[in-house]
C-alpha cells in the first residue's frame, strides 16, 4: 500500500507523521506496531519511485501490466475526491507517460513470464490471431482459469469446460459465459478445440495419442495445441509427436518463463535510463510550475497598466467604432506581450539557474507580492 502526497518541503516530516497517524486510526492498529515497516521517499527519490512503480520496474514480476491499472484506478478516485492537486496531477500524468515510453521503447513486456500469459503467447505463435478460436478447459484448476481469462482478453470467443465433477464444470463455464460438457465427451470436445488446457488431479493420461489422432481427423488436420499444467501429467508426451499437434507441459513452460524473466531484467536496465531522464525533466517542469504564478501575475500587471492608461486617455480619441475599439485593445496587448517577453525569459532563466534573488527583485520592481496580498 502506498500513499502519494505533496506537502510543503519544510513540512515533510509533519506530513509523513500525519499520514502514518491516518493509517493507524483507519485500520485500528497502534502506530508503534507498524511504524518500523513504513518507508518514505522525498523529492527526486519520490518521483523516481512513482515512475518505477508505474513502469513495473518495482514489481515482483518486472514488466507485469496490472500495477499500471492500479495506479490509474487510484488516480481516478483521487480526482473524483478532489485530493489530487496540481503537483500530483502533473506527477501521475508524467508517470503514465514514462510507463508508455518504457513499454514502447524497451522489450520489458514483450515476453510472457507467467503460465497464464504463456498460453496467450503460444496461441499467437501457433495461430497468429486468436479471434474466433475455441479453448477447452479439462479440469477446474486455478491456473487453467487464469489462462482462459487471458485468452478471452486476447480474442478467444468460445470456452468449453469439462470436469469429472459436473457442478464444478458448470460453475466455471458460467463464469466465462461458456459451455459445460460431460467428461465422457472429452474426445468429441477435443475435435472442437483449438487450444486445450489440462489441469486435473488424475494420476494417469487422459489424452492419449489415439484420442488425439481421432480428434485431429475430425478437425481435418487443422492444428491445435495443448498446455498440460497437471502434476502428474495428464497428456501423453507422444501426442506432441503427431503432426499439427503441439504439446507443452509445466517443465516446458517454466524453462521458457525463466529465460523470458532474464530477458526482461536486461531490458529493465534500459528502462531505468528512461526513468532517470524523465525524473530530471519532471523536476524541471515543476520549476516552471512554481514560477508560473509569478509569470502570470507579471503579465496581468502589465495588461492592467495598459488598460488603465487606455481608459485615462480614452476621451482624447473621440468617438470610435466597435472595430476600432477592438483594434486598439489588440494593439495594446500585442505591445505588452512584446515588452514583457524578454523580462519573462530573464525570469525563467534566473529561476532555472537557482538565482532566486533575481526573481524576487523583479517581483519587487512590479509590486507583485503587494498586489497578491491586496
Amino acid at each position: 500500500m502506498e500513499i502519494l502526497a505533496a506537502p510543503p518541503t519544510e513540512r515533510f516530516a509533519e506530513g509523513t507523521d500525519r499520514i502514518a497517524d491516518f493509517l493507524s486510526r483507519s485500520r485500528a492498529v497502534a502506530h508503534e506496531d507498524f511504524s518500523q515497516h513504513l518507508y518514505s521517499h522525498a523529492d527526486d527519490a519520490a518521483v523516481r519511485h512513482v515512475f518505477r512503480v508505474a513502469s513495473s520496474l518495482d514489481s515482483m514480476v518486472v514488466g507485469e501490466p496490472q500495477v499500471l491499472g492500479q495506479v490509474r484506478r487510484a488516480y481516478s478516485l483521487a480526482v473524483e475526491a478532489g485530493t489530487a492537486g496540481r503537483v500530483l496531477n502533473r506527477l501521475v500524468h508524467q508517470a503514465f507517460h514514462v510507463a508508455k515510453r518504457v513499454r514502447t521503447e524497451t522489450g520489458i513486456a514483450a515476453s510472457a513470464v507467467s503460465i497464464s500469459y504463456m498460453a496467450v503467447e503460444l496461441g499467437r505463435k501457433v495461430f497468429g490471431d486468436l479471434k474466433g478460436r475455441t479453448v477447452l478447459l479439462v479440469g477446474a484448476g486455478e491456473m487453467a482459469e487464469l489462462s482462459a481469462k487471458h485468452l478471452i482478453s486476447a480474442g478467444v470467443s468460445r470456452v468449453l469446460v469439462t470436469n469429472r465433477t459436473e457442478e464444478n464444470a458448470r460453475q466455471i463455464a458460467a463464469e466465462f459465459n461458456g459451455e459445460a460438457v460431460e467428461f465422457s465427451r472429452l474426445a468429441a470436445c477435443l475435435a472442437e478445440a483449438d487450444i486445450v488446457i489440462c489441469s486435473t488431479a488424475a494420476n494417469q493420461y487422459l489424452i492419449t495419442p489415439s484420442i488425439a489422432r481421432e480428434a485431429l481427423e475430425m478437425r481435418r488436420n487443422r492444428p491445435s495445441f495443448f498446455i498440460d499444467i497437471s502434476v502428474p501429467r495428464n497428456i501423453d508426451p507422444e501426442v506432441g509427436r503427431i503432426p499439427n499437434l503441439f504439446v507443452f507441459d509445466i517443465d516446458d513452460l517454466e524453462s521458457v518463463i525463466a529465460s523470458n524473466i532474464r530477458e526482461r531484467e536486461r531490458e529493465a536496465e534500459r528502462a531505468e535510463l528512461i526513468v532517470e531522464s524523465e525524473v530530471m525533466q519532471f523536476q524541471q517542469s515543476l520549476r516552471t510550475l512554481d514560477i508560473g504564478p509569478t509569470l502570470g501575475a507579471l503579465r496581468q500587471k502589465l495588461q492592467d497598466i495598459a488598460r488603465a492608461e487606455m481608459m485615462r486617455q480614452r476621451q482624447r480619441l473621440g468617438k470610435l467604432s466597435p472595430e476600432q475599439e477592438r483594434a486598439i485593445e489588440a494593439l495594446l496587448m500585442s505591445t505588452v506581450n512584446k515588452i514583457s517577453h524578454p523580462i519573462i525569459n530573464r525570469l525563467k532563466s534566473s529561476y532555472d539557474s537557482g538565482a532566486s534573488d533575481d526573481v524576487q527583485s523583479w517581483r519587487d520592481v512590479f509590486g507583485l507580492e503587494r498586489d497578491e496580498k491586496e
